[in-house]
């Protein structure tokens, strides 16, 4: 029998260590790859029902990585990313100082519109270059120094 997705309240959810708005049906099927069979039920009773949208990560042919060079103290794997190898790996990303700024990223369109802001203050430096990895469009032009225009 299958159960009716989102028939608990996000408490109940969150008692049982779900939570509720971040929990897609399509990651209950995966439990079972991982012995957890037994969560499988709650699962399917805290978990929003996928759409075709959400199934797919949307992947952007741009990016802006925003932050203030005062906060590199605070946010030390953000520099660590910055002043490494890792962003000439992304031709798309720009890296762009504002002061003040906490460290978010701004996912674009094609015409240079935001349609995603993020903020990235509590991510570590391969969850970075993970992201762009996943996220941003794979430029196909090796010639980096055309591609990489501010």
């Amino acid at each position: 029998m299958m159960l009716n997705p989102a028939e608990f309240s996000a408490e109940d959810c969150r008692e049982l260590g779900l939570i509720k708005s971040q929990l897609f049906c399509s990651s209950c099927s995966s439990l079972s790859d991982y012995g957890l069979i037994e969560l499988k039920e709650h699962c399917l009773e805290c978990c929003q029902k996928d759409t075709e949208a959400d199934s797919k990560l949307k992947v952007y042919p741009a990016a802006v990585l925003e932050v203030c060079t005062c906060k590199f103290g605070a946010y030390p794997q953000i520099q660590a990313f910055i002043k490494s190898d890792r962003p000439a790996k992304f031709p798309n990303l720009t890296i762009k100082y504002v002061r003040g700024l906490d460290p978010i990223v701004k996912l674009m369109d094609e015409q240079g519109n935001v349609k995603e802001t993020l903020s990235i203050n509590k991510w570590n430096t391969d969850t970075v270059q993970e992201f762009f990895e996943t996220r941003l469009a794979k430029v196909e032009d090796d010639d980096y120094l055309k591609t990489n225009r501010v």
